[in-house]
């Protein structure tokens, strides 16, 4: 089985193609002073644009995991999340309350698609 290994650096790849399938890393936003929901825009962007380069795009889904640093980020989180996703092909989903690396991120995501 090949693996490609896209945007490596010292500690993981964002990116892992392998077994037909394109794994993401967990993507939080460059923008930290925002809300969650605006936090969450710029995951799902740079979602989209790391799923492009491993061959697929949202619409291949099957699988997303959400962190959040706070449950009650999860409404604002899904009205982008919804947006996003349109309410179509919508993969397994697990959303859960965690700490973050940096206490200004809000929310993480990591998804696997289908080629």
């Amino acid at each position: 089985m090949a693996i490609t290994r896209h945007e490596p650096s010292k500690i993981y790849s964002k990116v892992v193609e392998a077994n037909g399938f394109v794994f993401t890393a967990g993507i939080v936003a460059d923008d930290v002073k925002q809300d969650a929901k605006g936090q969450t825009q710029q995951i799902l962007k740079e979602i989209d644009r790391l799923l492009k380069l491993g061959g697929t795009d949202k619409s291949k889904l099957v699988s997303a995991t959400i962190w959040v640093t706070d449950i009650r980020n999860r409404d604002a989180m899904n009205e982008a999340w919804n947006a996003w996703t349109g309410g179509e092909n919508l993969p397994g989903r697990a959303c859960i309350e965690a700490a973050l690396a940096d206490p200004r991120m809000l929310v993480e995501i990591a998804v696997v698609a289908a080629k």
